[in-house]
């Protein structure tokens, strides 16, 4: 009805790394809302470990209410990221947030790590996460309550979570880094630069291909809880979020929705996400 649309209704995401997981969640919880979203990533045919394509996923964004378009390219490719960006406003007409969703993990131990995989890292979640946010930027200025939500942890600097595997934390960190950075030389453009993180593992790929995925999946949470929080995030004055690094739980909570384990799953003891100190229970 009149006067009574959401506040997401016809705006537009540009979401790096949108063909599956957090990111389609994000894009289809956005869409139920009534956004656009603009989803680019590289998988344009079947992988044969990873679920869906980037077109299998803009139909799951149709199917979900919103509009959707296919940008099939690499967000550490400058060219491709343009063409992204270019497409969103000729299509939509301009672009009113980012999720910087997009990232490379590789955990390993640093002297068995390759310089290869910590050059994928770099390249995609810094390198990447500082493309797409800075060719957006001149649409951004140009929308009513902006947002810019990257999946970066907040900084913990705890021995425990530097030494775990600092090429990765680095990768992260940086993400974070410039997060925290766009929102004080940005602070007064009106966009509202937040990082979101999950308080425990979510049950994607990502979970599912570890060794011990298929164990793991089950104190694991769904890829909704990302969705819902972002959603709540977006909803929020660009001001009230700029310059955060927020837990998905914990922006939930400020929702009024404290019943994680009926809604999400995970179990009553889920595992807790990398860079976040689980609590410490009284013996």
């Amino acid at each position: 009805m009149a006067g009574q649309q959401h506040p997401l209704a016809d705006r537009t995401l540009v979401v790096s790394g949108g063909s599956r997981g957090i990111g389609l969640a994000i894009a289809v919880g956005a869409a139920r809302l009534g956004a656009n979203a603009v989803l680019l990533a590289k998988t344009s045919e079947p992988h044969p470990k990873l679920p869906g394509t980037v077109h299998t996923a803009v139909a799951e964004v149709e199917a979900a209410g919103g509009k959707g378009l296919a940008v099939v390219g690499d967000v550490r490719n400058e060219e491709d990221v343009q063409r992204a960006v270019d497409a969103a406003v000729e299509r939509f007409g301009g672009i009113d947030v980012v999720v910087n969703n997009a990232s490379a993990i590789a955990t390993d131990p640093t002297e068995r790590l390759s310089a290869k995989k910590f050059g994928l890292m770099m390249d995609v979640n810094v390198r990447g996460t500082f493309l797409l946010t800075k060719a957006a930027l001149p649409h951004l200025r140009n929308s009513p309550n902006a947002h810019v939500v990257t999946l970066a942890p907040p900084l913990n600097l705890t021995p425990r979570w530097l030494g775990a595997h600092p090429s990765y934390t680095l990768s992260k960190y940086g993400m974070t880094l410039l997060s925290l950075g766009w929102a004080a030389e940005y602070a007064d453009a009106g966009i509202g630069f937040s990082c979101l993180w999950p308080q425990t593992y979510i049950a994607t790929s990502a979970v599912t291909n570890l060794a011990d995925g298929a164990a793991l999946l089950s104190t694991s949470r769904s890829p909704q809880i990302m969705a819902d929080a972002a959603v709540a995030i977006l909803t929020r004055s660009a001001a009230e979020v700029n310059g955060k690094c927020l837990i998905d739980a914990d922006v939930l909570a400020e929702s009024g929705v404290t019943d994680l384990a009926s809604r999400y799953g995970g179990g009553d003891h889920p595992t807790w996400d990398i860079f976040v100190d689980a609590p410490v229970v009284a013996s």
